[in-house]
């Protein structure tokens, strides 16, 4: 939810009377990104939007001329049949402007097709682009933008812009070709009578308004409400997905999860209708002002027709611009109002941009040792996440030699995983530093320090992809060399698994698609363990790596494993001491400090906490 801080500054940010020009400040980037998609499909759009916005005009002019010729000519064919009509001097004049008339409309036609196709074209690869340009911002930015609810907001309704703003071009396009018909008709009446032209105007001007401002109270009601539509996502997620669906069924959950998403999606839709009512009876109340001026204008040059101040062929083209010209303003001040409104989502998107990552390279980045020779040293780090004021690790004083493995563990929030991320640099410490071989870790480039480190966490991705891509994931850049997936499969005994797939290495897997074949955890767990050593890098971090793993496989995967640490740096979280007994260090955290230190066997001759801890697991095998 917004706190009440924020609610108040979008109050001020986005006040109606600046949503037609603050808002609109985006437009020209907007353009710009366009252009950079594809000048040709842009420069030819606008071309044909310039040609389209004078056809009307031409369209109405011949128009009147044709009505001006035929008035002369009414009764004299009235002997003559029409081949012979056709070709007397007498009709010329009238043919050639039908057939002027008769070219326009077929411009118009062919022009607007193929300005759509334009249109469909260049908003397809504008929206592709930006979704590229977002997940390339996105893999740019540091963990914490992804693990604070408010930055997931940003970045939900970022991915919602990416994709929803293609049609936006055809409105900035459309607007700037409603500019120039408007100008054409405006200077055919100004040449007649030129108060219309005012009048039709001012009396549209009270509709935009009230337009503009229920375009601002969609966007802060929108802005506002993303927690609940990512709630209501998430609720849709959890009540219809194979992910969800064994607990659904057998917890019952069903009829709970479609009570909380129709109770939230009432109190949205409430808040929507009584926007959208407020905003077609104000709406309404104006269109009765607009089309009252129209027909009053209207009504004075039929009245000079009578008089015989205007021909039939002037009524014709000042009745037929004045309601163009009226239609044609109310678009374009209604455009210009939701152009604005499309201008403050584009806010989200540029925005999420805007935002920039704290972990970056160093300008004179220090190369990664290869081999690694003295390790990791933390000195006095503490850590606290991000908006919080609770320290996760505070004081934490550790050397991990080169080639070591060595074993965290502790109860949960103990701060294990939280160190790992330390370690990676996914984060940087608040307090203290750590070195790697006697520099600090911020003098490294972050991508090739983290190209050295293979991990596992316990929430493992599961992609629903290839067996032999979920692999090579490790180390995209040779997805192709199969050798090298195969040998990280046999390291981790996936390729048992993979064995009994029906396509081997190609079988898709997950129950994502048609063609997925379905896995089981521990099935999952050896092909993430692969990933980690698909990587063959210097440090491996490995969070929880055998939980989903049986007793018999975690045996076999951890006899494998101790040889292929060798000469490596592992530090390895477990709950379970059979597995981290095989650490040539153990070492026991509390509330984010090192309690114990030490071999397994040296631990439990202390009878501290890692005593009792093993103590109460192995109670549990009596």
């Amino acid at each position: 939810m917004l706190r009440k801080g924020q609610e108040e500054f979008i109050t001020i940010t986005i006040a109606p009377g600046q949503i037609a020009l603050g808002a609109m400040r985006h437009v020209p980037r907007f353009i710009a990104e366009v252009w950079r998609t594809s000048p040709k499909l842009t420069a030819l759009g606008i071309f044909l939007r310039l040609i389209r916005a004078l056809i009307p005009a031409a369209m109405l002019f011949v128009g009147k001329q044709i009505i001006d010729t035929i008035l002369p000519l009414i009764g004299q064919g009235a002997a003559v049949d029409l081949t012979d009509w056709i070709f007397s001097p007498a009709a010329q004049p009238l043919l050639l402007w039908i057939a002027a008339e008769f070219a326009l409309a077929l411009a118009a036609d062919l022009i607007g097709r193929v300005t759509g196709m334009v249109d469909v074209l260049l908003t397809e690869r504008y929206v592709n682009a930006m979704s590229v340009r977002l997940m390339e911002h996105a893999a740019s930015l540091d963990l914490a933008h992804f693990e604070s609810a408010d930055q997931q907001d940003r970045l939900d309704r970022a991915r919602r812009q990416a994709s929803g703003r293609g049609n936006l071009l055809g409105q900035v396009l459309g607007f700037a070709q409603s500019i120039i018909t408007i100008l054409t008709f405006a200077v055919g009446l100004a040449l007649y009578t030129p108060w219309l032209v005012l009048l039709v105007a001012l009396a549209l001007i009270p509709g935009f308004v009230s337009e503009a401002h229920f375009n601002t109270l969609a966007y802060r009601l929108n802005f506002r409400k993303t927690p609940e539509r990512r709630t209501l996502d998430y609720l849709r997620y959890l009540g219809a997905s194979v992910e969800t669906a064994k607990e659904v069924k057998l917890y019952g959950l069903g009829g709970y999860f479609i009570t909380r998403f129709s109770k939230l999606a009432a109190d949205l839709y409430r808040a929507s209708r009584l926007l959208a009512q407020r905003r077609a009876a104000w709406g309404g109340f104006f269109a009765i002002i607009a089309t009252s001026a129209y027909y009053s204008a209207y009504l004075l040059v039929i009245w000079h027709t009578v008089t015989g101040t205007l021909t039939l062929g002037d009524l014709t083209f000042l009745g037929g611009s004045l309601l163009r010209l009226r239609t044609l303003l109310e678009t374009l001040l209604l455009g210009l109002s939701e152009l604005a409104a499309q201008s403050l989502y584009l806010d989200d998107l540029f925005s999420f941009f805007a935002i920039r990552p704290d972990i970056v390279r160093p300008v004179n980045a220090v190369p990664v040792p290869e081999p690694i020779r003295q390790g990791f040293s933390l000195r006095n780090v503490g850590f606290r996440y991000p908006g919080t004021n609770d320290w996760v690790i505070r004081g934490l004083d550790l050397d991990i030699g080169a080639g070591e493995v060595i074993a965290l563990v502790g109860e949960n929030g103990a701060g294990k995983s939280t160190l790992v991320k330390l370690l990676c640099r996914l984060y940087d410490p608040d307090e203290g530093e750590i070195l790697l071989d006697g520099v600090d870790l911020r003098c490294y480039d972050p991508v090739a320090l983290q190209q050295h480190i293979g991990v596992i966490f316990q929430d493992f991705v599961r992609y629903d992809v290839s067996a032999r891509d979920n692999i090579a994931m490790g180390r995209i850049d040779d997805r192709e060399r199969l050798d090298l997936i195969q040998s990280a499969a046999q390291r981790s005994l996936a390729d048992t698994i993979i064995a009994k797939l029906p396509r081997g290495y190609d079988q898709p897997v997950g129950k994502r698609f048609t063609d997925g074949y379905d896995l089981s955890g521990g099935e999952w767990q050896r092909i993430a363990i692969a990933r980690a050593y698909m990587r063959d890098a210097q440090i491996l971090v490995l969070d929880e790596p055998s939980a989903a793993l049986d007793a018999r496989a975690e045996h076999e995967v951890f006899q494998r494993f101790k040889e292929l640490a060798e000469g490596r740096m592992v530090v390895l979280i477990s709950h379970r001491f059979s597995t981290v007994r095989m650490a040539d260090r153990i070492v026991v955290l509390e509330h984010g400090r090192i309690l114990e230190m030490g071999t397994h066997a040296a631990l439990l001759a202390k009878g501290g906490r890692y005593a009792d801890l093993f103590e109460l697991q192995a109670n549990g095998y009596r």
